[in-house]
């Protein structure tokens, strides 16, 4: 029973180390990514002062707009003011498109994207939990084999490719959800968000599955849950109180490791159901 709490002991010291490693890549990911932001838009060609006011403005206000923006001043100090923006007002200035704050447009639409990276990662957890402990307590059977073969097989289609499949099911030919958009109210919203959340899912799920069956059946052998066994504890409060316990967390740090991937397919996904989130702004932007 000591080498059992021992191994549980390393394992989770080892979860630990692997989501500080997670923290400090996803940092330097960020400092990386917000120098390329700030170099790329200033060393593409055009003039942003010229996009906005065009091609017969005044020499008057082109220099007052290019005064405004900050574009007479060196790079360096560009730099310092577009940082002071970002960490200081959370905001890296007005659209050019839409004449409003970048800010004022993130807070309108992320709220979104946020509900749909929510929905996502809770049908991800339930179904993973599902699917885990019927492997784990059923480890060689039919259903053990079919849990690992299905979702890799799920886990290797384009997720637009498993959105599009969803819609003429669901929504073409049995008329469950609408086919794209959002009805009003959060009701509505949430309704509306369900086969995204869904399609989303269908990456996240494989992965966890793998990781959480592992753990489940590497605890199930452990010297402790025989003991409990002995004990003649109920097989359901065995499985859910201590198993459960034991096995989950290094499966909820594969899911924090892969919680960028799971933001990255809802932008994905909100073109694809016509959802008006972050990804929408984005596919703008980049447009």
């Amino acid at each position: 029973m000591e080498v059992s709490t021992l191994r549980m002991f390393i394992l989770k010291n080892n979860s630990y180390k692997m989501m500080t490693r997670a923290l400090i890549r996803a940092a330097l990911v960020i400092a990386l990514v917000t120098v390329a932001v700030f170099l790329l838009i200033r060393l593409v060609p055009g003039d942003p002062v010229v996009m906005v006011l065009g091609e017969h403005a005044t020499d008057e206000a082109v220099n007052q707009l290019r005064e405004q923006l900050h574009l007479n001043d060196s790079l360096g100090q560009q730099f310092l003011i577009f940082l002071q923006n970002v960490f200081l007002h959370a905001d890296t200035g007005n659209s050019i498109k839409y004449g409003v704050s970048c800010r004022s447009l993130i807070l309108q639409y992320a709220p979104v994207t946020l509900l749909l990276v929510v929905m996502s990662m809770t049908i991800s957890i339930v179904i993973s939990l599902l699917l885990s402990f019927t492997a784990a307590t059923h480890k060689d059977g039919i259903a053990d084999h079919l849990i690992r073969i299905i979702p890799i097989i799920a886990h290797g289609m384009p997720v637009f490719w498993i959105g599009l499949i969803l819609i003429l099911i669901f929504s073409v030919n049995l008329k469950w959800f609408p086919v794209g958009g959002l009805k009003k109210g959060t009701a509505g919203m949430i309704y509306s968000l369900i086969l995204p959340s869904i399609t989303v899912s269908f990456g996240q799920i494989p992965p966890l599955v793998r990781s959480l069956r592992e753990q489940l059946i590497e605890t199930l052998d452990a010297d402790f849950v025989l003991t409990l066994c002995a004990a003649k504890l109920p097989r359901r409060v065995i499985l859910w109180k201590h198993v459960l316990h034991n096995a989950v967390v290094p499966t909820l740090m594969l899911l924090s490791v892969n919680l960028s991937y799971l933001i990255g397919g809802t932008l994905v996904v909100e073109q694809v159901f016509a959802v008006k989130g972050i990804g929408k702004l984005l596919f703008e932007a980049i447009s």
